[in-house]
């Protein structure tokens, strides 16, 4: 029997937990482990697995003044990208990672954050692309939204893979790694927590992410067996 591939999780704030997205890569036969980052700082690449996911926080990615690993985490997802190994990186994940090649992040965006259900609508590279191409099928996916600070400029060497209305970086790829600004791994209660911590109806919004959990959960669960897929995908010979 094949050893089970080996993914690790890196979480970047006790605010912004796994939550569905470990138990999504675990029903796919990935060895899961989870890694608090703002409690044991960036581990080294060579411990990390066959894959790597990067979740969000509701520290900024121009934070590193106080948050000393912001810095070494861009530093990994450099090395990550280099060695070829598959990469996502969400929220936060997703904005460190455009940074990291190149791109630019807005804090604050002053037209205002997403929080909710939005739609993402998925560009023609999408359609190919191995990490997303079953989601973007049908042209757009209703994904849960929960960030105020914007991709605005996406690394030279990215593509895009997908924009919501407000804003045009929703996905993007570069290298090995993938950046999604929505949070595939949120639950309702999650979100309902989210808001709650902003200031907002936690139970509002939990009743209106319940009233799409079926898409949503979908989007989640699509995309977790797309991620393990590249993990467990055979070598290809030279």
């Amino acid at each position: 029997m094949a050893t089970p591939a080996r993914a690790t999780i890196l979480q970047l704030d006790p605010e912004v937990p796994v939550d569905r997205f470990g138990p999504w890569l675990s029903a796919n036969r990935l060895l899961v482990r989870a890694v608090p980052v703002w409690q044991r700082g960036v581990p080294a690449a060579a411990t990390l697995g066959d894959g790597v996911v990067i979740l969000g926080g509701t520290m900024s990615a121009h934070d590193g003044a106080r948050h000393s690993w912001i810095e070494p985490l861009k530093q990994l997802m450099i090395e990550l990208v280099d060695s070829d190994v598959p990469t996502l990186g969400i929220c936060l994940g997703h904005q460190l990672l455009a940074e990291a090649f190149g791109g630019q992040v807005r804090v604050a965006e002053p037209r205002g954050g997403e929080h909710g259900a939005c739609e993402v609508y998925w560009t023609g590279a999408a359609r190919t692309d191995p990490l997303l191409q079953r989601l973007a099928v049908n042209g757009s996916s209703v994904v849960a939204e929960s960030h105020a600070d914007v991709v605005t400029e996406l690394p030279p060497q990215a593509t895009l893979l997908g924009s919501s209305q407000l804003y045009r970086n929703q996905a993007f790829r570069v290298g090995s790694a993938v950046g999604v600004q929505f949070h595939p791994e949120a639950s309702p209660d999650l979100m309902g927590r989210w808001a709650e911590l902003r200031g907002h109806d936690a139970r509002e919004m939990r009743r209106s992410m319940q009233r799409l959990d079926s898409e949503l959960s979908r989007t989640g669960r699509l995309l977790a067996q797309a991620f393990s897929a590249q993990l467990q995908a055979p070598p290809i010979a030279a």
